[in-house]
């Protein structure tokens, strides 16, 4: 018996050791073994885009190039890494860079590496450049080049971190800079409505970023759709005596723009192609803002126009006039006449 209590404290002995001299080989190879290589030593980066309403890592579906840019403790330009292939769609991605020892300033940018990007640095880092010279701006053929209104999405992150040996791990969380709006106008009787009828605009002063991706003053801009058409969609037409159930043509646009921040008033208009008369002029931010669900009632609203990014919005017609009680936003109905404009 007392044999069988001696070969139990002798293996548990020898696990405890194994598992010390495990951890300092880890922390310090290098000191324990003098003849062998130094110990790997850097950082080893995870990038995750879970800054949107669900909640869930959309990284590896929504970003398919990756710009990252290196700074020192001093927040001078060490380095870039630029990744444009399929490693991207793998959610064990990781990426590991070899740096001397210290504390690093990570700023990564998603979509800009890309043949069909809508954005690009201002100028590129070099040697003595600091963190604080980055400036990216939407390019200027997207507002003109009608394929080039879809813009590309475009997403930015940072993060410091130190280094260690066999890597530091670090995770490098991304915001997406990039917003579509979907414009669907009916007629309540049924009466179909044609895209070609109206022009869409929204104007915002939202396509030159800062270093900490805060928008800096550039002028208004304009942005028109990338796509118009008709679309059916069947619902019941209520009438004086009876209701109908009947296919309704409506009209939409799809919009692409950047960034829309709380300190900005982007206006959303809707004219009549014909004579160039305005229908629907309101400030876009605030109906936006009503579609948010009582359970983010403690979200900031700029975090929910940050965490949103695709946005519907219908616009109903009777008599001649687009009603002024409602439209609906993502399917909330707003009443629009206990809203300030």
């Amino acid at each position: 018996m007392q044999s069988r209590k001696r070969n139990i404290i002798s293996q548990f002995a020898g696990m405890v050791l194994s598992a010390v001299l495990a951890t300092v080989a880890l922390s310090s190879c290098e000191r324990i073994f003098e003849d062998l290589d130094p110990c790997p030593h850097g950082v080893s980066l995870r990038f995750v885009y879970d800054y949107n309403m669900e909640f869930a890592n959309a990284f590896p579906r929504q970003v398919d190039c990756l710009t990252l840019y290196i700074y020192d403790d001093k927040d001078n330009y060490v380095d870039t890494r630029i990744v444009t292939g399929t490693e991207l769609q793998d959610e064990d991605y990781r990426m590991t860079l070899d740096l001397e020892k210290g504390n690093y300033h990570f700023v990564a940018y998603g979509g800009l590496a890309c043949d069909k990007s809508s954005f690009s640095l201002l100028q590129a880092p070099a040697a003595g450049g600091k963190w604080t010279d980055l400036r990216t701006a939407m390019d200027a053929d997207c507002l003109t080049v009608p394929e080039r209104r879809n813009l590309h999405d475009m997403f930015w992150g940072q993060l410091t971190l130190a280094t260690a040996d066999l890597y530091s791990e670090g995770t490098v969380k991304m915001m997406k800079n990039t917003n579509s709006i979907r414009i669907v106008l009916q007629h309540v009787d049924g009466t179909p409505v044609k895209a070609d009828d109206f022009d869409f605009e929204i104007i915002d002063d939202n396509t030159f970023f800062n270093y900490d991706n805060d928008l800096l003053p550039n002028g208004d801009v304009t942005y028109i759709p990338w796509a118009k058409g008709q679309a059916q969609t069947g619902v019941s037409i209520v009438g004086p005596d009876q209701v109908v159930p009947q296919p309704v043509e409506v009209a939409y646009a799809e919009l692409c723009t950047s960034r829309l921040m709380t300190k900005n008033s982007p206006r959303l208009l809707v004219k009549r192609h014909e004579d160039g008369g305005t229908v629907i002029d309101f400030p876009l931010n605030n109906y936006l803002l009503l579609m948010r669900s009582d359970r983010y009632s403690k979200m900031g609203d700029q975090e929910y126009l940050d965490r949103e990014s695709r946005w519907t919005l219908y616009f109903f017609l009777q008599a001649g006039i687009w009603l002024q009680t409602r439209i609906v936003v993502n399917d909330w109905v707003v009443r629009i006449n206990d809203i300030e404009m």
